[in-house]
């Protein structure tokens, strides 16, 4: 809902400016300066109304052109799907190992195939310790105004080192930034596979990414089950993340919440129904 009122309120802003510029070119003369005014405006505004949707649009974590688009799951039970974008990282995959299972947690790791290629001894240990492998590109690109091969190459290069692995289980995506347009839902879409967002990115939010304890808090406060999480434990930058992880892996814990892969929370609401 929020990218839908972003966009209204956007619209409406660049529509009150168009009408008082429109203003300054109308009145009681007819000159060819006017009317061109006025149709250069007309254009203008359209251009940008459909300019602001198409970049919403783009990068909404709610709604997708084609395909299927999952932000969090519905359902009663308290399941929680923890995911971790970029990666793998020496060091830093085994660190983010072993505080999982220090909770008996499972995540999902969206990792991209350049790396996975770089480092394949650490996509081994994340297949090992059973949490789930998914796609976020080969090259960590933008996946809007591309061709369906550029696509199509991000996508399947990126499977290709997974499966090489050793993974066979299955493999959602996550577009880097949430961006994607056309080309890249209409692949999703016509080779079956799920695009997944988040609701809850605690460090992603300026005032609460470089804070471990507001982002536990962010974290605790919002969850709801079936929620999502986003977090880039696996960055080297991101110290604060990492020491927020066991903490919210603590907390929720306590508060009878199961961490689950993504695949396990989209089977557990299919299950319910």
């Amino acid at each position: 809902m929020a990218d839908y009122a972003l966009t209204s309120i956007a619209i409406v802003a660049l529509t009150l400016v168009m009408l008082v510029i429109w203003r300054r070119v109308t009145g009681p003369s007819s000159s060819v300066v006017r009317t061109a005014g006025r149709i250069a405006l007309a254009v203008s505004l359209s251009l940008l109304v459909v300019g602001t949707g198409v970049y919403t649009l783009s990068k909404s974590r709610s709604l997708q052109t084609t395909g299927r688009l999952v932000r969090r799951v519905d359902t009663d039970r308290k399941l929680i799907a923890l995911t971790f974008d970029d990666g793998p990282t020496p060091g830093r995959t085994e660190e983010v190992l072993s505080t999982l299972r220090t909770y008996e947690a499972s995540a999902t790791f969206y990792v991209t195939g350049q790396q996975s290629a770089q480092y394949p001894r650490q996509v081994r240990e994340i297949i090992r310790a059973g949490d789930e492998l998914g796609s976020h590109t080969y090259t960590h690109r933008k996946m809007y105004f591309i061709p369906d091969a550029t696509v199509a190459e991000e996508i399947g290069r990126t499977d290709a080192v997974l499966r090489s692995a050793g993974y066979t289980g299955p493999i959602t995506f996550r577009p880097p930034g949430c961006k994607r347009l056309l080309a890249a839902p209409l692949y999703l879409d016509r080779t079956g596979r799920t695009t997944v967002t988040w609701d809850l990115e605690p460090d992603s939010i300026p005032g609460i990414a470089d804070d471990a304890d507001a982002m536990v808090d962010y974290v605790v406060d919002n969850v709801r089950p079936g929620s999502i999480v986003l977090m880039h434990v696996m960055v080297d930058s991101r110290a604060a993340s990492r020491e927020a992880l066991p903490r919210i892996l603590q907390e929720l814990s306590a508060d009878g919440y199961t961490f689950v892969t993504v695949s396990d929370l989209l089977r557990s609401r299919r299950q319910s129904e």
